[in-house]
């Protein structure tokens, strides 16, 4: 399988199979536009096909030597060797990363929020630290012979049970000396409660921290308002440049924000936040259902197109932040298990919910029909559990044929099944908005390469 585009002044070429990915001349991938397999020498049909007749014969049969050279190599038509389904599915599956939903309450009401404004649905409540523990304990008894694990706070706002999260932190390292586990910290947050104190703690515990802005005062304003009804930005912006102007460079963050048919002009908030002196940038499109006045449409998909290509070319020339979705590692390719298998999410990664009940992941919490166990009498619901462990590319239908399968994995599982109710039926809408990026990234790998040689 092949997939050609140009972008950014080149002319690219991905073996989808291989993962190989090339800069073509123009009429090397004009040529490899025209044809479908290569095999002995350049074919009449080829050097006299009207598509090319802007090239000589001699361009055209050397464009198609150029071509014939990289399929030897194994690096254009390449065969696709997991057609093997039992490779992508887990011979175990040792849990290695939980979500502590610690806080299911928020003093933020965002409009689009996919947890209903931070309480998934039941009711405001924070998690005991004792279920908390018991969270610790779960996760190393169901992580096996693995040593390092991930622990996310999230919520609502988890820094509204911040005693809780500074217990558990304690009870994690003591435990891991203990048990021989290594664990990584993660904090989500909206920063309404962040201090001077509570920063310095972050930087010197989380090794990842994730800050939530949308970009620009008034696109920010427009949904993440207080309780009170009152715009978050100014309360918010200073705590987060204490926070990243203070942290460690060998420790993580984002800035993360999310973009909605508000602010289909979105590159202004990127670099809006690149100007802050933010480094680190993600701002995620919205995942909402088509009746929800907030929501991407078909309509806004040439815009946001746009977008992604303008900042895209924005960005081959700067250096001072990276942008999320931009950023694709092509060294590991499409020979990375992971890649058909996805996230993990039921199996290798759970949610636990301030009740102590454990989900597939946090945006599935509050879905009983979701629920695989709780962490206070340790039981665990393995026919749950299942509807993840056997979902790859392969079996969702749609992305046997998508050119970018082995970089997205079929897409999120819970995207999926919140927009079409079918865990592996693709949400097209996201499917197309993340080629577009795809495209985007590879492109700004082949301009460094470019750029370099």
């Amino acid at each position: 399988m092949i997939h050609t585009y140009r972008l950014g002044g080149y002319n690219i070429a991905i073996d989808v199979n291989s993962g190989a990915v090339h800069s073509l001349s123009d009429a090397a991938y004009d040529v490899l536009e025209n044809i479908t397999e290569i095999s002995g020498c350049c074919p009449e049909s080829v050097l006299n096909n009207p598509n090319l007749n802007k090239y000589s014969i001699l361009e055209i049969s050397e464009a198609y030597s150029e071509l014939k050279k990289l399929h030897a190599e194994g690096m254009l038509f390449s065969d696709d060797d997991y057609l093997d389904i039992n490779k992508a599915i887990p011979d175990s599956f040792p849990l290695k990363a939980l979500c502590l939903h610690v806080s299911h309450d928020c003093n933020l009401r965002c409009e689009y929020c996919f947890a209903s404004t931070g309480d998934f649905g039941a009711g405001r409540k924070l998690m005991p630290a004792s279920v908390a523990r018991a969270a610790i304990d779960y996760v190393i008894a169901r992580s096996g012979s693995r040593r390092n694990i991930e622990i996310d706070f999230f919520g609502g706002e988890p820094l509204m049970n911040f005693d809780v999260v500074k217990s558990t932190v304690e009870y994690a390292k003591k435990q891991g000396k203990l048990h021989d586990k290594a664990f990584r910290f993660t904090v989500t947050t909206n920063g309404v409660l962040l201090n001077d104190g509570i920063s310095d703690y972050i930087n010197e515990n989380m090794d990842n921290v994730v800050l939530s802005l949308d970009g620009r005062r008034e696109i920010n304003d427009c949904f993440r308002k207080t309780v009170n009804g009152k715009g978050s930005y100014d309360t918010i912006l200073p705590k987060f440049k204490y926070l990243t102007d203070n942290r460690d460079t060998s420790r993580d963050y984002y800035l993360r924000g999310t973009f909605t048919n508000k602010n289909p002009d979105f590159i202004n908030d990127v670099l809006h936040l690149a100007g802050l002196g933010f480094s680190e940038l993600s701002l995620e499109p919205v995942v909402a259902k088509p009746d929800m006045k907030y929501a991407l449409s078909e309509a806004d998909l040439p815009a946001i197109f746009a977008e992604y290509e303008e900042l895209a070319e924005i960005m081959k020339d700067r250096d001072d932040f990276r942008f999320f979705h931009f950023t694709v590692d092509l060294n590991q390719g499409p020979c990375v298990i992971k890649r058909v298998r996805g996230c993990g999410a039921g199996y290798e990664y759970a949610a636990v919910s301030p009740e102590g009940h454990v989900y597939p992941c946090h945006q599935f919490v509050g879905m009983p029909e979701f629920i695989m166990g709780n962490v206070s009498d340790d039981s665990f619901d393995e026919s749950v559990s299942e509807k993840f462990i056997g979902q790859n590319i392969f079996t969702r239908e749609k992305c046997g044929e998508c050119w970018a399968k082995y970089y997205c994995s079929g897409g999120c599982g819970a995207a999926n099944y919140n927009i079409n109710g079918d865990l592996n039926i693709p949400y097209e809408l996201g499917c197309r908005l993340e080629k577009k990026r795809l495209e985007c990234a590879i492109m700004l790998k082949v301009h460094k390469f470019m750029k370099s040689s």
